[in-house]
């Protein structure tokens, strides 16, 4: 069995008694980044195998940890935070798994764009999630078709690039297009900026901008 195990993105106890109990009963876990991990497992005394499985390595650590699964072991996937294969590692292991016929679970838990989606006052029945947009090659490709996008837009930003994108946005949606931002959900910080683009931008030109944001945006 391969377990994809959410874990929290600030508050630790947002993780859930099935998921300490996976990772504890699973012979070996894959983590995004073990220094990250090793503070969450330390504090639910988790002290399984753990083995780094990251964007650098994953091409070749398919094979192994298929043969692995193969043999009747039970391997957990984490990220750093949140859903593993959520902007993170984890589609390729989960693609191979299943055309292997092996089981494959992902546990409900932790991700920041459904919290973000919620608060945002923004409509959720209906939306696009695009995780973090193009860098250089095909950005601006990308920001002319999601501005014609008629459902709610969710996308993923660093802080030294978010008031590049709030440009970019703003180009390209128009500054009266209703947005929110929200960054550090679910730690001590946890704030979300509602309003047009316009006014966010000016709002995170004023302040000092810190933690990982979530933007989400009205669709046309």
């Amino acid at each position: 069995m391969l377990y994809l195990v959410p874990t929290p993105i600030g508050n630790l106890e947002d993780m859930t008694f099935r998921a300490i109990r996976i990772l504890k009963e699973a012979d070996v876990i894959l983590a995004e980044d073990t220094r990250s991990s090793a503070p969450l497992l330390k504090h639910f005394e988790i002290q399984n195998k753990v083995y780094a499985h990251h964007q650098h390595n994953e091409h070749k650590a398919v094979p192994e940890i298929i043969r692995l699964l193969k043999e009747g072991k039970i391997i957990a996937l984490i990220s750093d935070a949140g859903t593993p294969a959520i902007s993170d590692p984890g589609f390729l292991l989960v693609r191979a798994a299943i055309e292997n016929q092996i089981q494959v679970q992902c546990l409900p838990g932790a991700t920041a764009f459904v919290p973000a989606l919620v608060t945002s006052g923004l409509p959720a029945d209906r939306f696009t999630f695009e995780g973090f947009l193009p860098v250089k090659k095909g950005r601006q490709t990308k920001l002319k078709e999601l501005s014609q996008e008629s459902r709610t837009l969710i996308i993923y930003e660093s802080p030294h690039r978010l008031n590049k994108t709030l440009e970019d946005l703003i180009e390209h949606f128009g500054g009266d297009r209703k947005a929110s931002v929200s960054r550090e959900i679910s730690k001590v910080f946890e704030e979300t900026i509602r309003g047009e683009l316009l006014e966010i931008q000016q709002h995170f030109l004023e302040n000092t901008i810190k933690g990982e944001f979530v933007i989400c945006i009205a669709g046309k």
